[in-house]
Formats: C-alpha cells, structure tokens, sequence
C-alpha cells in the first residue's frame, strides 16, 4: 500500500535553513554544502538515499520551496532546478495565490494548490496511483504534515553542522512518538528513519 514519505536535511540543532532566505541565498545565510554536500559531493556514498527522495509518484512541497517570490506569482519563475527538476513526475506546490501549471522537461510538471495540505494530499494521491506521496519540504510544510499525522515515513539527514537559527524541522508539532526504523552514518552525514507510532 502507497505511503507518504519525506526526506529533510537538517543541522544538528534541527535547522533545515538558515535566516534571511532569499533569490540570492535559498537556503538563508548558509551555503548549501552546509546541508547538502552529503548529496552532492559524497553521492555515491549516499546513493541509496539520493535516490530515495525522487523515488515517489507524487510530491508536495510549499511555495517557498518552489521559489523565493512571496506576493503575486512571478510567472517567468519555474522553480530553482533549471529546465528539468529532478522530480519526473508531479508536484503540487502550496500557496495563497492560483496559478496555471507549469510543465517542464523530464515530466516534472507543478501544480498549484491553495486550499490546504489535505486537498494537496488528496491531489497528489490520485497522481501517484500506486506509488508513494512524498512531501518534499520545506521545513514548514513538513510540519504541517507531521502536526495533522500524515507522515508515515520521515527520513531526516542529520548534517554535522550547527545554524543556531533559520527554519526549524518540528516546530509547532505537537508530542508525539516514533519508532526507530534505521540508522546509518556516511562520512558527511547520518540518516535517521523513523516511523510514526500510531
């Protein structure tokens, strides 16, 4: 049976972003190495991992994740992975404001949902068919999923790094409990799996 899956990097101290996210610096005041360099220079190390997080037939991202405009849709912008995005498939971007579709090469084609994480959900459900749901990020998006429960399976890549501030993974989520499903360290990260206790 599909589940719904996400992956996030974070810092050490939980962060998934630093402050001051902009066109200029995406992930705030921090250089994407900071999170990412686990997936760009150690892929072959991480490569079961990487190749996890597109392994969905549907995804869910926020708007910020989508681009760095806030405000009225600049519609020249097509999102931060060039031509052709990684995805292949789907993605249904949260938001305030409509927009038309935007397809773009490779079959990554987004859609624009402005009525909520669960009509998000339902959309990108009957998308994936058979296949997961994966709710991409960023961390406030994914803690709208984790606080309404519909996260199955969180997968958090704990980068060695400390941010002291920025956009924190579990802000606002209420208490709750998971299990434990793997753990495994890489030279430039350590990945946690974990699975709601339900």
């Amino acid at each position: 049976m599909p589940i719904v899956t996400c992956d996030i990097s974070v810092s050490m101290d939980g962060y998934s972003a630093g402050i001051d996210q902009s066109l200029e610096q995406p992930l705030g005041d921090i250089d994407e190495g900071w999170l990412h360099a686990w997936m760009f220079d150690a892929a072959d190390e991480n490569r079961a991992e990487v190749d996890a997080i597109v392994d969905a037939g549907a995804f869910i991202m926020g708007r910020n994740m989508f681009g760095p405009d806030r405000g009225e849709w600049d519609l020249d912008w097509k999102g931060w992975w060039g031509d052709e995005p990684p995805y292949h498939g789907p993605v249904f971007v949260l938001g305030h404001r409509e927009r038309e579709p935007v397809p773009m090469e490779g079959g990554t084609t987004f859609h624009f949902v402005t009525d909520g994480i669960h009509a998000a959900l339902e959309r990108a459900r009957a998308a994936a068919g058979e296949r997961n749901v994966a709710v991409a990020g960023g961390a406030s998006t994914v803690n709208q999923f984790l606080a309404a429960g519909l996260i199955d399976e969180l997968r958090v890549h704990v980068s060695p790094a400390v941010l002291g501030a920025g956009e924190r993974l579990f802000e606002g989520v209420p208490r709750q409990r998971f299990e434990q499903v793997s753990a495994r360290g890489t030279s430039l990260v350590t990945h946690l799996v974990y699975r709601p206790v339900r």
